[in-house]
């Protein structure tokens, strides 16, 4: 799912400040209560999208991206974006390498969590299943992560 999460890329910060907006347009703060973490080691690593393209692992077709502290099994990530619909996922980076490890098989190893919280069976959801709508001042979600 979330190859590389944590690379830096033009007009994005790793705090999740996004730096580009167009003139004159106001951002809104996008804030995930991520959950379910079954533990505090790690990294949570959240990738933000606003169209169906690269979605849910390609850190070079998203708004924004970021990397946040995990503190007793909860993390908070904020980014500001543009007023519009996004999707967002959210992994638990338990050994910092920066992507979902998977197994052989291609079942993650780590945990993971979407907007909206759809239902995962075999692949991950849709973008329009997660999609969500960002307004300002601010717009609140929770993900709860799950481990396959």
């Amino acid at each position: 799912m979330a190859a590389a999460l944590l690379t830096n890329a033009i007009a994005r910060d790793p705090r999740g400040v996004y730096s580009a907006p167009a003139p004159g347009q106001p951002l809104c703060a996008l804030a995930i209560h991520a959950m379910g973490f079954r533990n505090d080691i790690g990294t949570a690593g959240s990738l933000v999208f606003a169209s169906p393209a690269g979605w849910p692992d390609k850190v070079a077709k998203t708004i924004v991206h970021g990397g946040f502290p995990i503190v007793h099994r909860e993390a908070q990530l904020t980014f500001q974006v543009p007023p519009g619909r996004y999707a967002a996922v959210v992994i638990h980076d338990e050994n910092s390498n920066m992507k979902l490890d998977r197994n052989f098989l291609g079942i993650p190893q780590e945990g993971f969590g979407f907007s909206n919280n759809p239902r995962v069976l075999f692949s991950a959801p849709s973008f329009r299943s997660a999609e969500v709508t960002v307004a300002c001042p601010a717009t609140q979600l929770t993900v709860a992560l799950v481990y396959k």
